[in-house]
């Protein structure tokens, strides 16, 4: 009985550790990003100061932002924080929550499955074509990012899952704009509760 109790626990403890190496990996992919995108961007800037600005500075710049943009998005997928409404769908009951919530992710997965799809296609389309300032750059690399992206923001989407299924079975969303602030979600709305019966009791007319 002990083991097979404890079988669930230690899956769910394999799982959440995968889940944060797996964040942790996209934001070290998203810190490379930033720190790549910054020096070609410094690198230009000081080029088109002294007169002469490389020929690739532009093209560069955009793969590098386009790359960034890709993985960025993966790693807010896996940070729950692309943007939402929970205060709307918080209103509805758990019943109606949570296929609203489940229909939320396969739509957005579905789109990321054709996305990932149709990037390959490019990719593949794209064999033997390069960059037109970089010719060592082949373009397959550049929008390898597409596929790549697609795939990382799926795999994040499953990875939340369970959390966003407790969610919606549960007290409901949290708004992470809140939460990265450091602030309270349940308190916010209580204190706009207050707020708003604040405003009602002063705008009512007073009785001698």
């Amino acid at each position: 009985m002990s083991s097979s109790s404890s079988f669930p626990e230690m899956a769910n403890v394999t799982f959440k550790q995968f889940k944060v190496a797996y964040q942790k990996l996209l934001e070290f992919i998203v810190f490379l990003n930033v720190l790549a995108l910054s020096g070609v961007v410094i690198v230009g800037f000081m080029s088109r100061l002294v007169g002469s600005p490389f020929s690739w500075y532009d093209e560069v710049a955009s793969v590098g932002l386009a790359w960034l943009t890709y993985y960025g998005a993966a790693l807010a997928a896996a940070k729950g924080a692309h943007i939402t409404c929970p205060s709307i769908i918080n209103m509805a009951p758990p019943s109606i929550r949570l296929p609203v919530a489940l229909l939320a992710e396969a739509i957005t997965i579905a789109f990321f499955v054709l996305l990932g799809y149709t990037g390959y296609q490019v990719v593949m389309i794209l064999e033997g074509s390069t960059l037109v300032s970089l010719t060592s750059i082949s373009l397959q690399l550049t929008q390898s990012v597409i596929p790549i992206g697609s795939a990382l923001f799926i795999i994040a989407q499953l990875l939340r899952l369970p959390e966003v299924i407790e969610s919606a079975r549960g007290a409901g969303f949290i708004d992470h704009e809140l939460e990265e602030a450091g602030i309270n979600p349940d308190e916010a709305r209580s204190n706009e509760g207050d707020s708003s019966f604040g405003q009602a009791d002063s705008q009512a007319p007073h009785r001698a």
